[in-house]
């Protein structure tokens, strides 16, 4: 890192005559926070985020990045910079079911989308291709930009309680260096501090679910493992041998941290039995036995046990104090859900906090938030649950009568008899069900948000194919806006993604829209831009948004700043009169905001930090591939 963060501030930041400190305080610098963070900065509002920590993750935890979280680093200008720092996306997915990497493989999956048969449905579906790059690369990315935005970033500063009111948050510190406890006021306090989150505890979030319903250990190690690997890249390999796991997952596991170098080993305990014994030469004769190298050379970095949860608040908030990350959602990092959830958490939660401390909307936006995240992590939860005990049939040609199960069980496999044949399909089927974490696009990306931040649409949407595995792209509100090419600046192809979000509120119409665009003029809000497709910056001469738009070239959607359609006009509209009354009447809804003519100015709410810098719109417009 080149950039000097900030020292922790132990008082109060300038009195900017609004009574309050700072804006908003963000408890933890984890993916989630680390956004709510940035987000914040980048729109103008005076953020103060902390870490109990020295630094950022000693241990790489979360890695698999998918489509969507990508989108999030891409409306922040920041996904060139995760690149740079990840494994790229063709070299993620030949994961290995194998007796050992030096031994017999028994089945191979392509995973993340890397596959022929499902590669197209990820180019199509998004400007952004997955990458894997591990939560200790990705929080210095989110915490430099952050502070290079205005956001004051203060580490070993541990938060220890909180008070609020009808106006605001009392929020009291400790610096873990001097002892020295400190006070400050903001509008709200945002806690995406983890699993063990003290706030979520403190304002009584319910929760259903489940904790340390299995326990696994994780090895961080060293060793060039690229003669086993290089040849048929992955960043996970799943291994069957008699000595490589418990539990409902029963294998060992090798992830790879930095191709093909360090490594993460991984398998399953017994809680029962208790804490396994991780003693050096222990750890190294499993680590051996997982690479099938006996004398493979092994540097030990760290090693750490952890439980698998199922678990999941079923409220978000109280009053001007909101969670979210592992704070909220809690499962093990089976189909790679958990940073990319959170990230997820905080691009929604973020552009809703700077309206209403700009004054652009009212109250109940913020309601919103746990409206539309709380059935995410539900899902999310179940999903990454349910997919490790999908493995199950992966291990039934075992023999569990034999002295070597495992390799009993691959001379059933290999057979040339009826029974082997019926084993073989069996076998295979039971991989194809492994899809449903690997190769699930729909799970990725097909979230539907149900809200008053989304005027609905008429009837029930149809789905063409299964939900979990495929994308289905539409303009439905509550979706999505669908990726399609169009053509900018100095003939670059740009995302439909890339000319909505940033902070605002989006417009969109075509060449016959241009009730439209005298509407948004009319109306004159500082949050809201009017993209016209068709005119040069996103002209559309390969037809692609023509072929998923869903709506009259002279109809609308207003897209929020998330990249969600708040609300669409599917019918002509030419008249600009009606054109000004639908478009104030959504955005009003969408909003909590009176109508203009019942309203002040954003600049003479009370509520408008007049400190706040105006949104900035990062440079992300040039193509990605």
């Amino acid at each position: 890192m080149t950039q000097q963060l900030p020292s922790p501030i132990f008082e109060p930041f300038p009195d900017d005559g609004s009574g309050y400190d700072t804006d908003v305080v963000v408890v933890g610098l984890g993916p989630g926070g680390g956004i709510a963070a940035v987000a914040l900065a980048t729109y103008g509002v005076r953020v103060h985020a902390v870490s109990m920590f020295p630094w950022v993750a000693n241990s790489p935890r979360a890695h698999i990045t998918n489509q969507r979280a990508v989108e999030v680093l891409r409306d922040l200008g920041l996904e060139g910079e995760a690149r740079r720092f990840a494994t790229p996306w063709d070299q993620m997915g030949d994961t290995l079911f194998t007796t050992s990497l030096a031994g017999e493989e028994i089945v191979r999956l392509q995973t993340w989308g890397t596959g022929d048969g499902r590669s197209g449905d990820y180019l199509t579906g998004s400007p952004c291709t997955m990458l894997d790059i591990p939560q200790p690369l990705m929080e210095p990315i989110l915490i430099n930009k952050a502070a290079e935005r205005g956001a004051i970033v203060s580490f070993d500063t541990e938060y220890l309680d909180h008070e609020q009111d009808a106006d605001g948050v009392t929020v009291r510190f400790r610096d873990n260096r001097s002892g020295h406890v400190f006070t400050q006021r903001a509008r709200y306090l945002l806690g995406f501090d983890g699993a063990r989150s003290v706030i979520a505890e403190q304002i009584e979030l319910p929760f259903e679910g489940e904790l340390a319903r299995a326990g696994t250990a994780y090895i961080l190690f060293n060793a060039d493992l690229s003669r086993y690997v290089e040849h048929r890249p992955s960043i996970l390999h799943w291994v069957m041998n008699s000595k490589a796991g418990f539990g409902e997952i029963g294998m060992g596991l090798l992830r790879a941290i930095k191709p093909w170098n360090q490594w993460i080993a991984g398998w399953g305990f017994d809680m029962a039995a208790g804490e396994p014994n991780l003693d050096d030469d222990v750890v190294k004769a499993q680590i051996r036995t997982l690479v099938g190298d006996p004398d493979l050379e092994i540097d030990i970095v760290t090693k750490s046990l952890w439980y698998v949860n199922q678990q999941h608040a079923t409220q978000y908030s109280r009053g001007r104090v909101l969670c979210g990350g592992d704070a909220v959602h809690r499962h093990p990092p089976s189909s790679g859900l958990g940073s990319n959830t959170s990230m997820q958490d905080a691009f929604n939660l973020a552009w809703k906090v700077a309206y209403s401390v700009k004054g652009y909307a009212g109250a109940d936006l913020l309601e919103t938030y746990g409206d539309e995240r709380v059935p995410v992590g539900k899902q999310i939860v179940a999903r990454a649950n349910q997919s490790r005990k999908d493995y199950a049939g992966l291990r039934e040609f075992f023999d569990r009568d034999a002295d070597d199960p495992v390799t009993a069980g691959l001379e059933k496999l290999k057979a040339p008899t009826p029974e082997g044949a019926a084993a073989r399909e069996q076998l295979y089927k039971a991989l194809e069900l492994k899809n449903t974490e690997f190769n699930a696009q729909g799970v990725e990306l097909n979230q539907r948000y149900i809200s008053t931040a989304v005027v609905p649409a008429d009837g029930d949407e149809v789905w063409a194919r299964d939900r979990e595995l495929y994308l289905q792209a539409t303009t439905r509100p509550g979706a999505k806006i669908p990726h399609a090419w169009l053509v900018g600046t100095e003939g670059k192809r740009v995302s439909t993604l890339d000319v909505v979000g940033h902070g605002r509120m989006t417009l969109l119409t075509g060449l016959s829209g241009a009730a439209w665009v005298t509407a948004a003029e009319k109306l004159d809000l500082p949050f809201l831009r009017t993209v016209v497709v068709g005119t040069p910056g996103a002209t559309d001469p390969y037809g692609y948004w023509r072929q998923v738009r869903e709506i009259d070239e002279a109809g609308a959607l207003l897209v929020r700043p998330d990249g969600y359609i708040a609300w669409r006009q599917t019918d002509a509209v030419w008249d600009d009169t009606d054109a000004l009354h639908q478009l104030e009447d959504a955005l009003s809804s969408v909003l909590d905001r009176p109508h203009r003519h019942d309203a002040t100015s954003a600049t003479d709410n009370p509520d408008y930090s007049t400190r706040a810098r105006p949104i900035t719109v990062p440079q992300t417009t040039s193509e990605s591939r």
